[in-house]
Formats: C-alpha cells, sequence, structure tokens
C-alpha cells in the first residue's frame, strides 16, 4: 500500500438547500498530486473569459457539453465523481448539511479506495467545501467534529475547510456535479447514463 499516507482531496457542493427534498451532495475526490491535471482538464474546457462556475447560472447544454467533454479527456485514473441525494430530514439545515457530508464522504472515500486499492486503513483525507451559513455554523463544526473522531470511515478524514469556490476551479467542478442532480430529477436522463456520459456516480 505505497500510497497509504499520501494526501487525497474531496471537494464537495450542493444542489438545493439542506432540509428540502431535492438537497443533493456533489464531490469530486482524487490524490492530491493528480488534483492539478484534473483542474487543468476542467479549466482547458471553459471559455477564456469565466473567472468563476456557478451552475446554476449556466444552460443545461453548456454544462452537459463541457461534462461529456471532461469526460473524454485524459482524467487520472484515481478520480470519482459522485452525487448523492441527502436522506437526512431531522435536525435543522446546519445539522442536516452535517450529517448529509459526512454520508457522501464516507461513500466516495470507499469508492476511492477500492477502485485505487489502497487498503482498509485509508488515512490523509481532506474535505474542502463551499462556504456559506449551514457549513460556517457551529452545529455544523460541532457534528464534524464527532465525525472526524467516531464515525468510521470518516475518521480517516483530517480537516474539512471552508472556502470561496471562487478560488478553487476543482470545487466549481463538484459544484457542476452537484447540478447533475437536476438531470435526473426532471426524467431527461438517468443513472446509467450520467455515469456513461459524465463518469459521474448516483447515490
Amino acid at each position: 500500500m505505497p500510497r497509504l499516507n499520501k494526501k487525497i482531496l474531496c471537494f464537495v457542493d450542493e444542489f438545493g438547500t439542506a432540509g428540502d427534498a431535492a438537497f443533493a451532495l456533489g464531490c469530486a475526490i482524487v490524490w492530491a498530486h493528480e488534483c492539478g491535471k484534473a483542474d487543468k482538464a476542467f479549466s482547458d474546457l471553459l471559455p477564456a473569459s469565466v473567472n468563476e462556475v456557478h451552475a446554476t447560472n449556466w444552460s443545461k447544454p453548456q454544462l452537459q457539453s463541457i461534462m461529456s467533454r471532461f469526460a473524454q479527456t485524459e482524467l487520472p485514473n484515481s478520480i470519482c465523481m459522485l452525487n448523492k441525494l441527502s436522506d437526512i430530514s431531522a435536525g435543522d439545515r446546519p445539522e442536516i448539511y452535517a450529517l448529509s457530508l459526512i454520508e457522501t464522504v464516507k461513500i466516495a472515500v470507499k469508492r476511492f479506495r477500492d477502485r485505487n486499492n489502497v487498503g482498509s486503513q485509508i488515512n490523509n483525507v481532506e474535505v474542502l467545501i463551499d462556504i456559506n451559513e449551514q457549513n460556517s455554523h457551529e452545529k455544523f463544526t460541532k457534528l464534524i467534529a464527532e465525525a472526524k473522531q467516531q464515525d468510521g470511515l470518516f475518521r480517516s478524514v483530517n480537516r474539512v475547510v471552508a472556502i470561496d469556490s471562487a478560488v478553487s476551479r476543482m470545487l466549481q467542478l463538484a459544484d457542476v456535479v452537484a447540478h447533475s442532480r437536476a438531470w435526473i430529477n426532471n426524467g431527461e436522463v438517468n443513472a446509467k447514463g450520467l455515469r456513461d456520459s459524465y463518469k459521474i456516480e448516483i447515490l
């Protein structure tokens, strides 16, 4: 297991609002040393004038074209892109966001571990999220701290860092992955279609 202690980056953004029926999280998880390759592959597909990608402001054909071409680039073998509908309904929004994030990251870490033959003792995961009122709340912080100590695969997480997505193209990618839930919700594509066309796993 030569990469056991190598850093793993997990970028997570949301679709909808915590507590709403359609609330989902999108994530892209990748070895840190391969992150630059994925970042460049995504960035090279965007118009030169684009500073930041907000999926809600882009048309569906634009996003689907970008993600289709992104899936066909020479992506790092390690990268996994996942979209998870939240099944958490109890609690207020910061709590629902935290619990949804914990479950999504646990699944992402397991998929990453299995795909990359890391072994059962995966660790050194850093989770980066787009900062908002829900994930900067003290209730969110408390639940995340507890999960890092007690909650199965989430114990592989060293840090959860909330930053402005404007400074991270990979967080913007996670935003598009999260937004792909809309394509499922309106019935125009199914889970197999997302996987085959865009390499996004729907959970």
